[in-house]
């Protein structure tokens, strides 16, 4: 039983509800023979009833993609009174830089919005493998150049703006925060949060070996992301993997979640201490009995909400 191999290397258990999910989320088949199109519409369809429930917002707003290059936007404003101190998140979905649409990340989006009282901003940021790296971090880059310099016209305070993002999309917004140390995409971020973040497209750290097989992101399918991406790239670039910075002095403090029975959980975790070491705030938040992916899964796993709480109590934390 996969759980009880996990047992002895990790003395813990990954829970049931997680456990019945391995089967119906995880990908059949060659994987180098997969369509990305037709690999697109099975994530989308599996995931469906997992995700949280489309709450109600406040207000939701379109930003059409711009002549400048800036990728499409959508703007999730919370039911909490208008503030002129809250914060915005620009959001970057996960799905190995190749699936993940809004279809299924909007539930998350309008859950974040009411949650933390913020504003989300959704990045339709472009997918590999048709467009490889480095257009997904070029959308990114011009995305948050937009929001800095639109702020005012967009009601959002430019002084609180922060970086959002979960897997492949964290991977993202690590970038973005190494390459604004010195505001030099218009403005500081007042944090960036990672979840369970990729970091080393290298792919080598132990949890990669552990837990590379059985536990939803296989040795399989994350090679196949990690090819449509960068293909022949150099993946020790630090615009890559930002694992490999020379320095990470002054990023914006960081939030970093990890799951127990994820390959990418060493990474997240050896990414913590390296900014610790390089004095930047860092709040870490482990889930050990989860697999990677949860936080979208919360209809049925209720360890998706309490990471919501503890993000919201991290957040508190780096602010006091």
């Amino acid at each position: 039983m996969l759980a009880a191999t996990a047992e002895l290397n990790f003395q813990t258990r990954l829970d049931p509800r997680a456990y019945r999910l391995i089967p119906k989320l995880t990908f059949a088949g060659d994987v180098d023979r997969l369509d990305p199109a037709t690999a697109r519409r099975a994530y989308n369809l599996a995931r469906k009833p997992y995700v949280w429930p489309l709450d109600t917002v406040g207000n939701v707003t379109s930003i059409a993609r711009n002549h400048d290059g800036t990728p499409a936007l959508r703007l999730f404003r919370p039911l909490a009174p208008l503030s002129h101190e809250r914060d915005t998140y620009i959001f970057f979905h996960g799905g190995g830089w190749t699936l993940g649409d809004l279809a299924t990340y909007e539930p998350l989006c309008r859950r974040l919005a009411n949650r933390l009282g913020a504003n989300i901003v959704w990045v339709e940021y472009r997918l590999a493998p048709e467009h490889p790296y480095p257009a997904a971090l070029d959308d990114a880059v011009a995305a948050a150049r937009f929001i800095f310099s639109h702020a005012g016209s967009l009601g959002l305070d430019p002084n609180r703006i922060s970086l959002f993002g979960d897997s492949a999309g964290a991977n993202i917004a690590a970038v973005l925060a190494l390459l604004n140390r010195k505001s030099e995409l218009g403005w500081n971020f007042e944090r960036q949060i990672l979840i369970y973040p990729c970091l080393d497209l290298t792919a080598s750290y132990p949890s990669h070996r552990t837990l590379g097989s059985g536990y939803l992101l296989t040795r399989e399918i994350y090679g196949w992301y990690r090819r449509n991406y960068i293909g022949d790239r150099d993946p020790t670039d630090w615009r890559i993997s930002p694992l490999f910075a020379s320095g990470l002095k002054d990023v914006a403090p960081a939030i970093i979640l990890r799951a127990g029975f994820d390959p990418l959980r060493d990474e997240a975790s050896a990414y913590a201490q390296r900014l610790e070491l390089a004095g930047v705030p860092v709040q870490e938040i482990h889930f050990p009995e989860m697999l990677h992916g949860f936080l979208t899964m919360g209809a049925v796993l209720p360890q998706a909400e309490a990471a919501l709480q503890q993000i919201e109590r991290a957040i508190r934390r780096l602010e006091s």
